[in-house]
């Protein structure tokens, strides 16, 4: 492990980070910040995970690289979110500290843009901005990015799952192409390297650990549980852990809001962060989050985005997000800068392949766990009272007490010391003694029967429309803007629930295919039926084809049955081919148009 002073730092940087309590510099740092500052004027795309030190990599070398002298922007930082566009510019002001005359201004959506302008009276040398507020600016004539020398896209891959870019192309068409540019990103998706291919020049990577992998610092466990019992499972969980700091992610702000309320109405120290608060409510919310007035913090994927949060002790998946990518960023706001940290995924029995997926995207190996019993619970609380009991004295002002004590010892001298412990734990406890005391087992089994093995078709895959599983479609595909993000949105505002779990999404060119419960199909094709712009529900099949005796549009009849056809047809049993057949030769129709139409009729059965 090199040091600071090896990686060719300024002695004013190096007095910055030292105030700030940085030792040793991190992988990642040690690997950037000799790169950046030496002299390779090649791009850059850095693979980190969350909370593995990527704004120290690229913002000691950015400010050792940038003039301060010169009034005009020479670096510009993108990030997708206003929160970690804040922390960005807090850290660069940071380890900036004893840097003379270098000024970095955040620019980002929420805020009022007229106090941002007069932050830019003055042009800065580094400024940090989420790419629609900086486009904004630019139309404003706010912002000049013709001075730029360095670009920094951080949290590559989310600002692209956001739908940013085309904003990025659009910025970049305001920067002297001469810039060096530098991509840090956890994960690495096609998108990615496409961008790297197509702005960047002679780019080199470094990855600090296994492309798209989770950080190792991170447990994986799941519970696997009836749907029903989904909020029931996470009550279990928190209070299994008393110690608990946690990020809840869900997927929808609906969900967001309703698992805060129910959390918060039970007695949780919990709040919510979602995109349809105001700036000034996520910043009041993200403050109580920081210095742990609030214990629990239930978001989205977009709201959770550049939390700048330590010591989390537990991130848990209330579902699992649409996007393996996503998971990774998820996990990875727990076990950082070295720590332990626990994934927790609550899923139901037919999302374990999406669990072995992971598994396999992140080379990590999740454990199944059982969801705790009620005495279990119990017992964890009851231990950490008495823990917190037993490490009191410390804190104890015994100066402020000591007028009590002779009134208070007079009061308890006829209760024995057993009484006593037991009157205080009772009084304490209750709470959790009372609502555990008949508590269902909430684990489902996880079978693995011969009923199961041999209701497999040859992919290996479950076969669909049996047991209690239906397949579904919709008449809109990819032709239509569908994606599995959309079909799930769709479902989840068309049936006003969020506990329908939703399988194998499949998008064709005209179709959205889907496996639900077929105990939920009813209230589906109920809730579709007032459906508007033309939007249906329909059936696939109910107890015979899998997904794979599907054509790619959902109509075709099965390898089976064609194969059956062809036999009948080479027997001549096949009545309709071969009424086809007489027909043609006494029909005066040229060949041609009775081969198209033969065609046509293969296709329609």
């Amino acid at each position: 492990m090199s040091t600071f002073e090896e990686l060719g730092l300024s002695e004013e940087i190096l007095h910055g980070i030292q105030d700030l309590g940085f030792v040793e510099p991190m992988p990642i740092q040690e690997k950037v910040t000799p790169f950046l500052l030496g002299d390779s004027t090649e791009d850059l795309v850095a693979l980190a995970q969350t909370g593995t030190g990527k704004t120290a990599g690229f913002g000691l070398p950015l400010l050792q690289l940038t003039d301060s002298s010169v009034k005009k922007i020479q670096a510009l930082v993108l990030s997708p979110t206003r929160e970690l566009c804040i922390q960005i510019s807090n850290d660069l002001k940071n380890f900036s500290k004893y840097i003379n005359g270098m000024k970095i201004v955040p620019v980002y959506g929420g805020e009022n843009i007229v106090s941002q302008f007069k932050q830019l009276d003055v042009p800065p040398q580094i400024l940090v901005a989420t790419p629609g507020r900086l486009i904004d600016l630019i139309e404003r004539g706010k912002v000049n990015l013709s001075a730029i020398k360095y670009l920094v896209l951080d949290e590559a891959d989310e600002m692209l799952n956001m739908g940013f870019q085309e904003d990025i192309e659009r910025i970049l068409e305001e920067i002297p192409e001469e810039r060096r540019t530098l991509l840090f990103s956890a994960t690495m998706p096609k998108e990615i390297a496409n961008i790297a291919k197509k702005y960047m020049r002679n780019s080199v990577e470094i990855a600090i650990g296994r492309k798209n992998s989770g950080t190792e610092n991170v447990e994986h466990v799941y519970y696997m549980v009836q749907a029903k019992d989904r909020y029931n499972c996470l009550k279990r969980v928190v209070d299994i852990n008393p110690d608990i700091y946690a990020i809840i992610f869900c997927r929808t702000r609906q969900e967001t809001k309703e698992v805060a309320e129910k959390l918060m109405q039970d007695g949780y120290n919990a709040d919510a962060l979602h995109g349809d608060l105001s700036q000034a409510q996520r910043d009041t919310v993200m403050q109580r989050f920081r210095i742990k007035n609030l214990q629990i913090l239930v978001a989205t994927d977009v709201a959770a985005r550049g939390l700048d949060v330590n010591n989390l002790t537990h991130v848990i998946n209330y579902n699992l997000p649409d996007d393996v990518e996503n998971y990774t960023h998820r996990s990875g706001r727990t076990g950082r800068a070295g720590k332990k940290g626990i994934s927790v995924s609550i899923i139901h029995s037919k999302e374990k392949g999406r669990i072995k997926t992971i598994e396999r995207t992140i080379n990590r190996t999740f454990v199944q766990q059982q969801v705790p019993s009620g005495l279990e619970v119990c017992q964890s609380q009851l231990f950490s009272l008495i823990g917190k009991i037993q490490n009191a004295g410390e804190n104890v002002d015994r100066e402020q007490i000591q007028p009590y004590l002779p009134m208070i010892m007079e009061q308890l001298k006829d209760i024995s010391r057993e009484d006593l412990i037991v009157n205080f734990v009772s009084q304490e406890f209750n709470r959790f003694l009372e609502y555990y005391k008949d508590a269902p087992d909430l684990n489902i089994p996880d079978t693995k029967d011969k009923k199961s093995r041999g209701d497999r078709d040859r992919s290996g895959r479950g076969r669909r429309g049996s047991g209690d599983v239906m397949r579904l479609k919709i008449n809109m595909g990819t032709r239509d803007g569908f994606t599995p993000k959309r079909v799930l949105g769709l479902i989840n505002e068309t049936t006003d629930s969020h506990d329908i779990d939703v399988h194998d999404i499949e998008i064709t060119p005209r179709y959205s295919f889907f496996d639900v419960d077929k105990s939920v199909v009813p209230s589906m094709m109920s809730a579709f039926a007032h459906q508007k712009d033309g939007i249906q529900l329909m059936e696939v099949f109910k107890d015979r084809k899998s997904r794979r005796d599907m054509d790619e549009e959902g109509g075709g009849r099965g390898r089976r049955d064609r194969h059956d056809r062809d036999r009948r047809r080479s027997k001549g049993d096949d009545k309709e081919w071969n009424k086809g057949k007489g027909e043609d030769k006494k029909s005066s129709r040229p060949k041609k148009e009775f081969r198209r139409n033969k065609d046509s009729f293969r296709r329609n059965r």
